[in-house]
Order: C-alpha cells, then structure tokens, then sequence
C-alpha cells in the first residue's frame, strides 16, 4: 500500500489521492442491488491524460486492478471497486473542449455531465440526443462505458451510434486514438464500437469525439390509456408498423402509474391497466398524433388526450421521467430489470412478467421504452427481510431467462457488470464468450482492468 501511494504521488498532486477509509468507502459502488463491492486502496481523481497514464503505468508495474468510474450512476455493479483496486475517478476531466456547428460534432472530457452537454450543444442549434434517465448526473464517458439510451432511442438510437472517435489509455499506459472526425470513415477494425459498452474493462477513455444532429422542432406528446397491457402493446406494434417515427414511445404500466400519482399526486389515471405515451418532433407534430391517436384507439385505447402545446407535453414526460424514483418509494430496496425483447413480442414480456410477480408474491412495476422493445421490471422488495430478498432475486432472474425466451437480451442499455455475467454467458454461448475474452486479454493481458466484470 506504501509503495503504491508512493509511486502515485510522483505524478500526481496531492488533491487527487483520497486515502480516507470512510471517504473511499464512498466510492466502491454504483447503484445495483445484489452486486458485492470491494474495499479500494486508493482512489484517485486525475484532470489530465497524463495523470491517467501514470495512474495505468503504475497500476501495471504493481500490478494493481484499477477500477474506472463515472458518476456511479450505473445498475449493474459496473463501477463497484474490487479488495486492493485503485478507483479511477473521471468526474473531474469535465471539459467540453470543442464544439463545431460546421461538422456537427463535440469533443468532451470524460467527466462531462450528459445535461451539460445537451444544454451547451443546444445553444448552437444543435442536439445531442442520448438520453438517459439520470442524463442530469450522469457523465459521457459512464454513458460510453455501459452504451446507455434513454427516452428518445426510438428515433435518434443510442450512445454508440453518437461516438464517431476516442482517446483511450490503454493498460500499460500507451494513449490509443481510435475513429474520426469525418462524416464517413472505415479504415481497419471499427476499435471506437469496440470500446462503446467495454465498461471500462479493455481502456480508459479520456476524450470523445461525439456526432450532433441540428436540433429538431419542440415534440408534442400524446398519452393514451388502455384496458390492458396487452392492448398497448398491440398500439405500439400498430404504429410501428405503419411508418411512424416517433420521438419517443414508452410504456407505463399499472403498478407504476400507481406509485408515480402516490410519490408526487400527478392525477394520472388509477383505473388504467397500461399508459402509453407517444411524442412528436415532426414540423407538423399535431397531425402525426392524431394518426397515432387514432391507431390506439383501433388498439382498445379507452382515453387519448393529446398535448396542445410543449408545457403541456412536459408535464406529462414528468410522470415518466420519475417513474423509477416513484417505484424505488414502493419498499426498501429495488431491482432494476432491462431486458430487450423484439417489438412484436413486448406484450407477451408485460404478462409473463406480471406472471412472475404474482409467482413470487412481489411488487413488479414495468416502464418500458416501449417503440424499442425494452423494458425495465422494477422489483420492489424489503432488503431486511431474508425471504423476499431471496424471491426478489430469483424474480430478476426469472424475467431475463423470459427475456431471452423471447428471442431479446439480458440488457438493452445498463450493462452486465457484476449484476449479469452469469447471464451474458447464457445469451452469447460459449464460442461468443471464448472470443470476448481474447479480445480482452489482448488489449488487458494481465487483466487489471475493471476485473470481475461481464465475464
């Protein structure tokens, strides 16, 4: 441990090591349930590449695991420290260092808060559309790490479509520069996709070069109720089906429609099954709402009420938006599921996991950005009571082994962490898992990045 801090401090100023127990101790987690974390021997939060590179150096001349992290804002266990590692702490490489209206694109630090991002880029005139639910804390190289999405996925995609180029230190400390600043570009293997979702197990990344898009209309928003699950769903696949491009198209189901009006008294409607809500960014949005409308209530929708105006749309974005808060407040503990199955098989996902809810005898509530196929099951359990946490976990288990039934995957957007690796070896089969770790020991040969993780 000496020695370590000893080699540490010949690059590093004093104000980026924190030894603290009690302070490092709040380090050694992001926000998963059922994910062991370690006890860091050090963490240390660099400002610039070459901090980081001497950081990776001394890591591999001691031969000490180093753990990457954004804002922990991850589900998975991703950023959780391992006995011994050192925490590497990117929140304060939080520069936008350029922002280019001509060829669309923003090179960021790291450490640089997604909302402040998409803030910055708007007063150009131009959007950066990722969008995660925690897009106000979390960072860009979190949302690189573990290839978040977010609300507006239906229509714009997800992180790994926005990273066009990368400064990576690798493990030993050499500075990796992978993709472009161009349009278009395919010279070699496509290394930047490589690392999008790596969760900090093959570099670390300290610069991105990120695609914009000219920022598009303000979007109006529908909501519409529905009798059941499965009637939503069958809306869902309707507008899909006919050429719609929504903004955004997500799902909310009884449980948490319920937990959302008894957190904040939003007055959403107790009485509906499922509400879905579909938004418009089209120069003529009121037009493509009354199509969509008209498709729900084909599907069995018993109410549409569409926005007249973007306060209005706001405020019902707003009962989405807190719908995890809304089930966290339901018990003690939560277990945040995200599996992705086909569009066409999401009604069969909702009943087979209120199926699973009524088999364990749990709160389950669905949010689901529903015109992607991926849902988030909320498992709502009492942490202090044996018998339930048991059933909690066996629950998750049992919806991503549904998930999978259903031809989708174990994690649309969260990542595998320590949460899913069992489960990644289940969906990717023993060849996929045979190459993943080549790939691994090639860029990691002595394994010190982020072990523990995925596989």
């Amino acid at each position: 441990m000496s020695d370590l801090l000893e080699r540490l401090r010949t690059g590093l100023p004093a104000e980026a090591l924190i030894t603290d127990p009690d302070v490092t101790a709040s380090y050694a987690h992001d926000m998963a349930s059922f994910c062991e974390a370690g006890t860091p021997a050090v963490v240390v939060l660099p400002r610039t590449v070459e901090q980081v590179q001497h950081v990776m150096r001394t890591a591999t001349e001691l031969r000490v695991p180093v753990v990457p992290q954004g804002a922990r804002t991850g589900l998975s266990g991703a950023a959780n420290a391992s006995d011994g590692c050192i925490v590497l702490s990117l929140v304060r490489m939080d520069r936008i260092l350029e922002i280019s209206p001509v060829d669309r694109i923003a090179v960021v630090e790291p450490g640089v808060i997604n909302a402040v991002l998409s803030r910055a880029v708007n007063e150009h005139g131009l959007y950066y559309p990722p969008d995660p639910s925690s897009w106000e804390t979390c960072t860009i190289g979190g949302n690189i790490g573990t290839a978040s999405g977010g609300l507006c996925c239906v229509k714009y995609g997800v992180t790994a479509e926005y990273v066009l180029g990368l400064d990576v230190v690798l493990a030993d400390g050499r500075l990796l520069t992978t993709g472009r600043r161009t349009a278009k570009g395919v010279a070699g293997y496509d290394l930047t996709r490589l690392f999008v979702g790596s969760e900090g197990s093959l570099g670390i990344v300290v610069k991105a070069v990120l695609a914009l898009k000219p920022q598009p209309p303000q979007q109006l928003v529908l909501a519409a109720e529905f009798p059941s699950a499965a009637a939503a769903c069958d809306a869902v696949c309707r507008i899909m089906e006919r050429g719609h491009t929504p903004s955004l198209l997500e799902l909310m189901d009884r449980t948490t429609v319920r937990a959302v009006n008894q957190l904040a008294s939003m007055g959403l409607p107790e009485t509906t099954e499922a509400l879905l809500l579909c938004a418009f960014d089209t120069p003529a949005p009121a037009a493509d709402l009354a199509a969509v409308g008209a498709l729900c209530t084909a599907a069995g929708a018993t109410e549409v009420v569409p926005a007249d105006n973007p306060a209005e749309s706001e405020l019902l974005l707003q009962a989405r938006r807190m719908s995890l808060t809304a089930l966290e407040a339901v018990k003690s503990a939560t277990m945040i599921d995200d599996v992705c199955v086909p569009r066409s098989r999401l009604g069969e996902m909702l009943a087979g996991t209120a199926a699973i809810a009524e088999r364990y005898d749990l709160t389950i509530g669905v949010c689901s950005h529903a015109g992607d196929g991926n849902t988030h099951p909320v498992v709502c359990f009492d942490h202090t009571d044996p018998d339930e946490s048991r059933r909690a976990r066996e629950s998750f288990d049992a919806i991503m082994a549904l998930g999978l039934e259903l031809g989708g995957t174990i994690t649309g957007e969260h990542g595998v962490g320590v949460l899913k690796k069992e489960w990644l070896a289940r969906e990717l089969g023993e060849t996929g898992i045979e190459l993943q770790r080549g790939i691994k020991a090639a860029f990691d040969p002595l394994g010190l990045l982020n072990p523990g993780k995925l596989f």
